[in-house]
Order: structure tokens, then C-alpha cells, then sequence
């Protein structure tokens, strides 16, 4: 039997990155932007460093994983956080904001929507603030909680850590067990799934 409750990622899994990077990078280019084109790649690395850094010491706590992100990335890249901050609010936040519809995995969207109308219940748990990419790609009416690092309520660990799947199935009432995750990296939420005891499925 399906999973009543399904949790949701959200990049990469409500909507296909591809083209969204490809119009955010041209517009980085032909702009001759380069100084935030080197904020947004520093902070996708930050962020991969501290999953494995999430991975390897169980007591990696910080109290806002979102904010420790942006500080990783600016030591990284010599930048002032301010500055890096302003250039990833803006370029990977903001701006993007206007590509997402057209990358929606309709498909997907679909799916969830008949998941709710019989009665399904939705979260979503994203390690990236949701809340307006959610409202872009008009989804925002589906899901019943949102946990995402960078905004209130979310959770102190990435992913694969499970604490963000866990956070949602207990904000819905749910065991893990009945709980699916769909996701589009299986090291990343799928990893968290499994560790979280939950069903994963794999969007590609």
C-alpha cells in the first residue's frame, strides 16, 4: 500500500533544474556579472561540504545551518558575508524566481494534486528556503507544512541527516513508516529517507 503522507523536496524534484540554471547562468554571463556568478558556485559548494560534514560528525549542530552555509561560503571565496549574502539571496533566491514555472514537472504536479484531493496529506522539506519558489510554481495551496533550512521552523542538519523528514512527518501526525519521500537525489533524500525509515522514491 501507498503512503498517505508524502514529503516532497522541492529543487531538482517539483521542478527540472536544468533550464533554470541555464537561463540563470547566461544571465550571470552576458551580463559579465562574475563577481556573483563566484558567490552562488561558492555557496553550492558550501553546502555539499557541510552535507559531508553533516555525514561524518553526529554532533554538528549548528543553530542555523542556512546562515552557517553563508558563512562557509564567504571564507571560502574571501568575500565579505554581506556581500556573498546579498549576491545568493538575489541571484539563487530572487531572481530565479520567474524561471520556475516553465521548468515545473507537471507530471509531478499532477500527481500530487490527486494525492490531495483523495485525501492525501503533503509536506515539504527543502534545505533551501521554499516559501517563494513554492508560491512561483503555484503549489503552495498543496502542502500542509513546509520545512526548510533558512526559514523559520526548519530543521538544524541537511540532508542526508533525516531530522528535516522527521520534522514533517511529525508536524503531520505521522509514523515514518507511513511516510514516502520523493526526491531527486538519492544521496541526499533518499539517504535521509532510509535513515529516517521511511519509503523513497526517486524523481529523474
Amino acid at each position: 500500500m501507498t503512503p498517505t503522507h508524502w514529503l516532497c523536496d522541492l529543487d531538482g524534484t517539483l521542478y527540472r533544474p536544468r533550464p533554470v540554471q541555464r537561463a540563470m547562468a547566461l544571465e550571470l554571463l552576458t551580463r559579465g556579472l562574475f563577481g556573483p556568478l563566484r558567490s552562488v558556485r561558492a555557496f553550492r559548494r558550501a553546502h555539499e561540504e557541510l552535507r559531508e560534514r553533516f555525514r561524518s560528525d553526529s554532533n554538528f549542530r549548528p543553530e542555523d545551518p542556512f546562515r552557517a552555509q553563508l558563512e562557509l561560503a564567504a571564507d571560502r571565496a574571501g568575500l565579505p558575508r554581506e556581500r556573498l549574502e546579498r549576491d545568493v539571496r538575489h541571484w539563487m533566491f530572487e531572481r530565479p524566481l520567474r524561471h520556475l514555472a516553465p521548468a515545473l514537472r507537471t507530471d509531478l504536479a499532477a500527481e500530487l494534486r490527486a494525492h490531495r484531493s483523495a485525501g492525501g496529506r503533503l509536506a515539504l522539506v527543502s534545505d533551501y528556503p521554499a516559501t517563494a519558489k513554492l508560491a512561483a510554481l503555484g503549489l503552495e495551496h498543496l502542502f500542509e507544512t513546509v520545512v526548510s533550512s533558512g526559514e523559520p521552523g526548519g530543521p538544524r542538519r541537511l540532508k542526508p541527516d533525516p531530522e528535516g523528514y522527521l520534522l514533517a512527518a511529525q508536524r503531520l501526525g505521522a509514523e515514518p513508516a507511513d511516510c514516502l519521500v520523493i526526491g531527486d537525489r538519492d544521496d541526499a533524500d533518499g539517504a535521509a529517507a532510509r535513515a529516517a525509515g521511511m519509503t523513497f522514491r526517486l524523481v529523474t
